[in-house]
């Protein structure tokens, strides 16, 4: 469902966000009054006062696929029984919104911890383990989608531009000799633990399915591996539970170093969309690019 709002030439900033939130409450009959913006990163994410309700805005009308296959996946898991976010069912679902996809998901009351690592190690074995239905059209894992495009519009000095043009060049002629041994099934996509929330009954429930896809399990087990032997950001008994509990450390693996190099090139990528909200995120997106530009320096990058 397609709806116009006031369209804006000031892009995607979270005010803008606040526009299209206000317009897509009244397509769906839902009240935006006092809603919060939670996060502000490749979605704008609202929690409404007036509902159990978390409104997620993608980027662009280009997400809108995306949108409609994380319908697609909630659903299915809700059909598996799997502890993860539930969309709204009385909302059409995705709206469009001046080119912004929207949709609307039941919110989760978290309770008085995070999830932990051994968490997010085994509800990855879990996800993993799932077998998915042939009426679920899955894409593979594609780690330059959004790579360039984030690039070409991202407000950042020139000279950023062309050296990471020039490394996802490099990077992409690496990606293409990369050999998997593991078989394919369902894959989170973006599997940190902050994508894992823990609720008031202390159910540990999977969230964001956007890069949600059908392909190695590799995938997933990166994101954890670089964040603790590159970036230092868990402990040694932390990583130790995730691997204890998924069963396979990717340290070991020949393929890191050129997961590691997608992965941080990615989260560089992802924070530099937002160089313009606040100087807080600029000195991290220049922390991040000044450590790409020496591979084998130190990483003293912050999560974020």
């Amino acid at each position: 469902m397609a709806v116009d709002a006031a369209c804006t030439d000031e892009g995607f900033t979270s005010a803008g966000a606040a526009r299209v939130l206000r317009a897509a409450c009244r397509a769906a009959g839902l009240d935006d009054k006092g809603a919060e913006l939670l996060r502000f990163g490749e979605n704008a994410l609202f929690r409404l006062a007036s509902a159990s309700v978390v409104a997620r805005i993608a980027r662009g009308e280009e997400w809108l696929s995306t949108a409609r296959k994380e319908v697609a996946v909630a659903r299915w898991l809700a059909d598996e029984g799997f502890s993860a976010a539930r969309i709204v069912e009385d909302v059409e679902q995705p709206l469009l919104i001046d080119g912004h996809p929207v949709t609307f998901w039941h919110l989760i009351v978290e309770g008085d911890r995070k999830a932990t690592y051994g968490e997010l190690g085994g509800i990855l074995r879990d996800l993993h383990s799932l077998t998915v239905p042939a009426s679920l059209d899955l894409p593979s894992f594609d780690p330059f989608g959004k790579q360039e495009l984030r690039i070409d519009k991202a407000v950042i000095p020139e000279d950023d531009r062309a050296f990471l043009r020039k490394r996802w060049r490099d990077l992409r002629d690496k990606y293409s000799e990369l050999r998997f041994e593991s078989p394919m099934g369902p894959v989170h996509g973006d599997a940190h633990v902050q994508n894992l929330m823990v609720d008031d009954q202390g159910r540990v429930v999977l969230i964001d399915f956007e890069a949600f896809c059908f392909d190695h399990p590799e995938w997933d087990l990166m994101v954890t591996a670089v964040e603790h032997h590159s970036l230092g950001w868990q402990s040694d008994a932390q990583y130790g539970d995730f691997v204890s509990a998924y069963g396979r450390d990717l340290y070991d693996w020949h393929g890191y170093e050129t997961l590691r190099g997608l992965q941080e090139f990615g989260m560089t990528t992802w924070l530099m969309q937002n160089v313009r909200e606040n100087e807080e995120t600029a000195a991290e997106y220049r922390r991040r690019i000044a450590g790409l530009r020496d591979d084998q320096g130190p990483r003293d990058w912050r999560p974020w």
